[in-house]
């Protein structure tokens, strides 16, 4: 079962390793600032692929990437990993997270409809059923009475464009990828990230603050666990993960963050666990579990 699922075992691993990621990042960010997060996750990350590929291919960088990998990979790790996540932040600060994050549970059936077109791929009824159950139960676990009904056309774009982009990179990366390495791909993606963030600092004028950040031990201990966790391991698994499986599915069970994060949010931001994130956690892992049967 193990070997005929790998893609969506992988997937499920991915949501575990960003759970890490997201709870560490978001203590990082109260201490330095989320662009400043941004920048050093993708260095570090850069670091922390390097020495993979080092000992696993014998080259610290991706230079055997062919033109075509270097061209979809790197807008990929634009769309990704800078627009994207740039667009998310800022819809937090217009329509709050628990919003936009309900906003971002579109972002499977986007990568779904993208796939569609663009790689040919067709998922079965019983796909799209699991799908369809995973994000009720996303839906359901992050959403509350106190939540804005009223969301502002500027905040709903700002989310849509994070979803999007969150798709849009995955189907690039499979695009890219092919059959390369994920490791050296999410490499590529990285470095691609991190030059973009390096111009808006320079456009910004931040670089002495980012300077300033790598001083606060506590914050940069919780940006290299975070970036471990998140764009090192969890975007390598997830390049593996649209390898082996559809991106639409790959994307849905990567999605379940919202529901792996509960606990640890509640242990380390001492956040009450509610009946109704129970519920929709149990309704997510249900529908999940249908990919596997």
């Amino acid at each position: 079962m193990f070997q005929s699922h790998i893609g969506e075992f992988a997937g499920i691993g991915v949501a575990v390793c960003w759970t890490m990621s997201a709870v560490f990042f978001e203590k990082a960010g109260y201490k330095i600032g989320s662009l400043s997060v941004n920048f050093i996750r993708l260095l570090f990350a850069i670091g922390f692929l390097g020495i993979t590929t080092l000992f696993t291919r014998g080259a610290f960088f991706p230079t055997d990437a062919n033109g075509y990998q270097w061209f979809w990979l790197g807008i990929s790790g634009f769309v990704g990993f800078f627009l994207g996540d740039m667009l998310l932040f800022q819809s937090y600060m217009v329509i709050g997270s628990r919003t936009a994050a309900l906003i971002m549970s579109l972002a499977p059936m986007l990568t779904a409809i993208i796939g569609w077109f663009f790689l040919d791929e067709i998922l079965s009824p019983k796909n799209i059923l699991a799908i369809f159950i995973s994000l009720v139960g996303i839906i359901i676990a992050i959403s509350n009475r106190k939540m804005k009904l009223n969301i502002s056309f500027k905040g709903f774009l700002l989310a849509f464009g994070g979803a999007t982009g969150q798709a849009v990179g995955l189907i690039l990366s499979k695009k890219g990828m092919g059959d390369y390495d994920p490791v050296a791909a999410t490499q590529i993606r990285a470095m691609f990230g991190l030059l973009s963030f390096g111009i808006l600092i320079t456009f910004l004028g931040r670089w002495k603050k980012l300077g300033l950040a790598f001083t606060h031990s506590s914050g940069i201990k919780a940006v290299t666990v975070g970036s471990f966790f998140g764009p090192f391991i969890g975007v390598a698994l997830s390049l593996f993960a649209i390898q082996q499986t559809k991106t639409g599915i790959a994307s849905t069970l990567m999605s379940l963050v919202p529901i792996f994060i509960i606990v640890p949010s509640a242990i380390m931001f001492k956040e009450k666990i509610t009946a109704r994130q129970v519920i929709g956690a149990v309704i997510s892992i249900a529908g999940a579990s249908l990919f596997f049967m």
